[in-house]
């Protein structure tokens, strides 16, 4: 698979994009360097499954800026425009830090059957993690549906997976240097959801 990477500034803040090429079902993460986990697991599943990832992160900032995701689907990023066409489906990787729910991936976006494709997968990770699929138990804010967010700009639309602290790394406190790594139970079920968008979407 071929790697290039794009700095792009969005509203005065610079990111690095970095789109490895794979089939036709994309991992996008938005906010790698603000939700911890997020980027490293769009890339490990990413290489279990020859999908298509981008990842948008902010190296070296130590607070990087949280930009909301409808605001990310800029003209200007070549990287990201070369991805919405290439991709049919996309699952958007996100972590929510909602102390209520902090056993509970909630799984948005505009393409709603995909979304309940990509739970069944995740069901496996009972007891530890609850998918979440009906979008009235889903927080507003974390549903994935406005018509810019990038999760929706792909020609199947796609799944906005939103998951809590403890599904996306095992590290527990920010430090400087130290490497987010997800875990592996959470990286081989969302593998085997996204294996199932991509047959999904071949039929």
């Amino acid at each position: 698979m071929t790697t290039r990477t794009e700095q792009v500034e969005i509203e005065g803040v610079r990111l690095l994009t970095t789109l490895t090429l794979g089939g036709g079902t994309g991992l996008l993460a938005l906010h790698g360097s603000n939700e911890g986990g997020t980027a490293e697991l769009a890339r490990s599943v990413g290489e279990l499954c020859d999908a298509t990832t981008l990842v948008f992160t902010q190296p070296g900032v130590p607070e990087p800026v949280h930009i909301p995701s409808p605001r990310m689907a800029v003209e200007h990023c070549g990287l990201l425009r070369e991805f919405l066409a290439h991709v049919t489906v996309v699952v958007s990787l996100h972590g929510h830090m909602r102390p209520t729910a902090p056993r509970s991936i909630f799984l948005g976006g505009g393409n709603r059957p995909a979304a309940r494709l990509v739970a069944d997968e995740l069901d496996t990770l009972r007891p530890e993690f609850e998918a979440v699929t009906d979008l009235d138990e889903i927080p507003v804010s974390l549903r994935g549906l406005h018509a810019r967010n990038p999760v929706n700009l792909t020609r199947g639309g796609g799944v906005q997976v939103e998951l809590p602290l403890a599904a996306r790394t095992r590290r527990r406190r920010w430090a400087s240097g130290v490497r987010d790594n997800p875990p592996r139970s959470v990286v081989d079920a969302l593998a085997k959801g996204v294996e199932s968008l991509a047959a999904m979407t071949e039929r």
